[in-house]
């Protein structure tokens, strides 16, 4: 069985996300700045009417922060917890993924990339496979955004 996903660039890297999880592509949007959350949030931002936690998924995975140009994109997804904004390089295309061709690897088990749910190994490079169910429940803080967001929603 195939698994779509869309196909975004971190760093020079390439990541997928299944296209159940993606709600829309957005242009960058004008993010509110909120002080004091880790790092790797940038703010919050309005999208069809619902605030969402905007995360730099480049200051996430290589702590540097994302260098926005015309390809930036914000891909927006819906968790079992909380819809987020995750700021990535290029949104490039939505593929399907032949479960042949994906793998799980050793590192899925390392503390700090749990949400790497395998590697697509595709005919023109890697994919790294990104679970957002667990990318949320494993961010430092996504309790307190989650209830600055609810708390922001109901002024």
């Amino acid at each position: 069985m195939n698994e779509k996903a869309i196909i975004f660039k971190v760093n020079e890297e390439e990541y997928g996300i299944p296209i159940n999880y993606v709600i829309s592509i957005e242009k960058l949007p004008d993010i509110k700045a909120i002080p004091h959350l880790p790092h790797y949030v940038k703010g919050i931002v309005k999208v069809r009417g619902e605030l969402l936690p905007v995360l730099d998924f480049e200051e996430l995975l290589y702590e540097q922060s994302l260098q926005k140009d015309e390809h930036s994109r914000m891909i927006v997804l819906q968790t079992e917890k909380i819809s987020i904004g995750l700021l990535v390089r290029e949104a490039k295309e939505i593929i399907d993924i032949p479960s042949e061709r994906l793998k799980q690897v050793g590192l899925m088990g390392y503390q700090s990339t749990k949400y790497f749910s395998g590697v697509a190994n595709m005919e023109d490079g890697l994919i790294t496979m990104i679970d957002p169910d667990i990318l949320v429940s494993t961010l430092e803080g996504i309790k307190e955004i989650q209830e600055y967001v609810s708390a922001q929603e109901t002024v």
